[in-house]
């Protein structure tokens, strides 16, 4: 079978599993008002506990929220409530240190579905936190995950062959960029470690297709945000991992 027609093929049975969806419910969590606690705001998708996906998924966001709320050094955080009190008690001990430098903090987490079919499950966090300094830190963290078992999937588990992802990604972004293959890759201004090309920290799947999603600072300065690049679906569906790939006749 030619690659095109396994795209093709790929393609269509993707498209009939489109229809497969899970019951999310939007969660909100919203840190006390008060002079001396932070601004706090996590509105999040939530699914039913009675399934191993919807465990996998409230698992995978609670642990995402602690690690960037827990700034509490004298406990640890075990829920999405005590992670806002935990970067509370970072404020307040900061603010109490030093009294005339300390600006009010602040925390907003935004997460929605971006993708779902019969084999995946793809969620973007958009997640921003001002904790002093010239500006606050902007980033999106995507979670993927397989949508029998409920197991958060690595950017490798994804895909069947890693080396073909990387090369059709460089030949994407060079094309996107305007980058003569063969030349420099940072001679338009990235900052790719030792002018190789390397796939993000963060990708995930939309319905346009895999976005790859560099954050600030990660090929570029903060001043250029973030880098995002879609590859549509026809172009790397033969590269998905077989778990992941839809089954004819599902």
């Amino acid at each position: 079978m030619s690659k095109r027609l396994l795209s093709i093929l790929v393609l269509a049975l993707w498209g009939c599993q489109g229809e497969t969806k899970t019951e999310w419910r939007p969660r909100e969590y919203l840190g006390t008002v008060c002079e001396a606690c932070p601004a706090v705001r996590i509105a999040v998708p939530e699914a039913g506990e009675t399934t191993p996906l919807g465990r996998g998924v409230n698992r995978a966001i609670r642990e995402e929220v602690i690690e960037l709320l827990d700034y509490d050094e004298t406990r640890e955080a075990s829920s999405i409530p005590e992670a806002i009190e935990a970067f509370g008690a970072g404020y307040r001990q900061v603010k109490q240190q030093f009294p005339d430098e300390a600006i009010g903090w602040e925390a907003i987490i935004e997460g929605i579905v971006t993708y779902e079919d019969a084999t995946l499950v793809s969620l973007r966090l958009e997640m921003y936190t001002f904790t002093g300094g010239a500006h606050g830190l902007s980033t999106t963290h995507y979670l993927n995950f397989d949508r029998m078992t409920g197991e958060e999937l690595n950017n490798e588990q994804l895909f069947a062959d890693w080396d073909a992802l990387e090369k059709l990604a460089e030949k994407t972004f060079r094309e996107a960029h305007r980058i003569p293959y063969g030349t420099n890759i940072n001679q338009t201004g990235f900052m790719f470690e030792g002018n190789q090309f390397h796939l993000p920290e963060n990708m995930g799947f939309t319905t346009e297709g895999l976005e790859l999603y560099y954050n600030p600072y990660e090929i570029a300065s903060y001043a250029d945000g973030p880098i995002s690049l879609i590859m549509p679906m026809e172009r790397i569906a033969p590269l998905l991992a077989a778990r992941l790939r839809p089954k004819q006749g599902a």
